[in-house]
């Protein structure tokens, strides 16, 4: 799709248009070949739509512009066009899901999170800004400053792969960071269940709120002293450790000693 044919972008809605057709194919053919409902999520003046659509499965679109109605019913039926803001829909389709979407950098984050808690979401195909795609990319046991509360949520819940890294000048307009597409395959057995997300999401905030400081003194703020001195002898644990050390087993198994499963 040329620039010149392009709507102007809403710097509102964080629009950028991708235009590189290579990378629009890898997105598009990502999971193509899973038995699964599609969903993209903000589909814009239709980039992604025409190539999803061929896939000949039953695909909905979510759109919060209004101006790209006319566009996406080229590709998509009518009924199937959802107008509104992605944070406020249910995701309640029936069956597999495989989700799409150039999120929008200002609200990527709790989207994914919104998109983690629905498990019918059975895979996804993001662009992310590169910085937030690298916190949820550290591979399993690894530790140091890029592990934090997200990295944690995602890791229990996906397995996740770098499909790619998209340069800004593959956009129309470029954005000032770098890019890259995750790809995403829902864990059978997670090792926090879903039910327990909301749990497991305030522990994780809590332990990773100051990564350097001694992980006995942070979680203070919300358990009694010796419901910690017990769950760290239990884990085998030094209380002195700090947040940014953890590895992901670790994590889970200090939050079970808290919260059970």
């Amino acid at each position: 799709m040329s620039s010149t044919k392009l709507p102007f972008a809403d710097k509102k809605l964080g629009q950028h248009f991708l235009r590189d057709k290579k990378y629009i194919q890898k997105i598009t053919d990502d999971f193509k070949d899973q038995d699964c409902l599609i969903i993209e999520v903000g589909p814009g003046p239709a980039i992604l739509t025409p190539s999803l659509a061929k896939h000949d499965k039953e695909f909905y679109v979510v759109e919060k512009d209004e101006r790209f109605f006319d566009r996406l019913k080229e590709h998509v039926k009518e009924d199937h066009i959802i107008l509104g803001d992605a944070l406020e829909q249910e995701f309640a389709w029936e069956g597999p899901i495989w989700l799409v979407s150039n999120l929008p950098y200002n609200i990527s984050v709790p989207l994914i999170l919104k998109f983690t808690q629905k498990k019918n979401i059975q895979w996804m195909t993001l662009m992310v800004q590169k910085e937030v795609g690298e916190r949820m990319l550290a591979p399993h046991h690894s530790k140091g400053n890029d592990r934090g509360s997200l990295m944690c949520l995602i890791e229990n819940y996906f397995d996740v792969k770098m499909l790619c890294h998209v340069p800004p000048g593959a956009f129309v307009p470029p954005p000032k960071v770098d890019s890259v597409v995750l790809s995403f395959t829902r864990k059978a057995k997670p090792e926090i269940t879903l039910e327990s997300f909301k749990k497991y999401e305030e522990f994780c905030r809590i332990l990773f709120s100051n990564r350097r400081k001694q992980v006995g003194k942070v979680l203070k703020s919300k358990y009694e002293k010796e419901r910690i001195e017990r769950a760290f002898k239990n884990c085998g644990l030094e209380l002195t450790r700090r947040a940014e050390t953890f590895h992901q087993d670790e994590v889970c198994s200090l939050y079970k000693e808290f919260h059970g499963n």
